[in-house]
């Protein structure tokens, strides 16, 4: 009976531990927030599209599997929203995250979650949506190229 108080009190610790250090770290993003970091959290489809071609970023498409199975970029990995916490492994810390939505609205809280993690992220500022369109015709055949 002691080891199992012992043991749910030590989880308790854990738990909250955890939880303040979240807090911690995004106070402390909140708190040296400045326009230099509102500039370099944003990224366009032009310069995405460079820096893939680089290896520079890993492109991830946060929206749920439904989603992306109905139509999707082929050079992005999908690692939906409410999955991130658990998938950080699968992400690469050398190079920059872009994480992407139709619209940016996951994306920004996707980005900001990451440096909170220690990631180097950005959020693409025109969404899938605006890749999809900057992707058209001789830039679409020059990408897969």
């Amino acid at each position: 009976m002691k080891t199992t108080i012992l043991a749910g009190c030590l989880l308790l610790v854990c738990f909250y531990s955890a939880t303040f250090a979240q807090e911690s770290d995004f106070e402390q993003y909140l708190s040296g927030f400045s326009y230099q970091e509102r500039k370099d959290m944003k990224i366009d489809s032009k310069e995405l599209v460079r820096l893939i071609k680089e290896k520079k970023v890993q492109f991830v498409d946060i929206r749920f599997k439904e989603e992306f199975e109905a139509w999707r970029m082929g050079f992005a990995v999908n690692i939906p929203l409410n999955e991130l916490p658990k998938c950080l492994n699968e992400l690469d810390k050398n190079r920059i995250i872009v994480t992407a939505c139709p619209h940016k609205d996951r994306a920004i809280i996707a980005m900001v979650y990451l440096k909170t993690k220690g990631f180097k992220a950005k959020y693409l500022e025109d969404g899938l949506v605006g890749l999809a369109e900057y992707l058209r015709g001789d830039k679409a055949r020059d990408f897969i190229r």
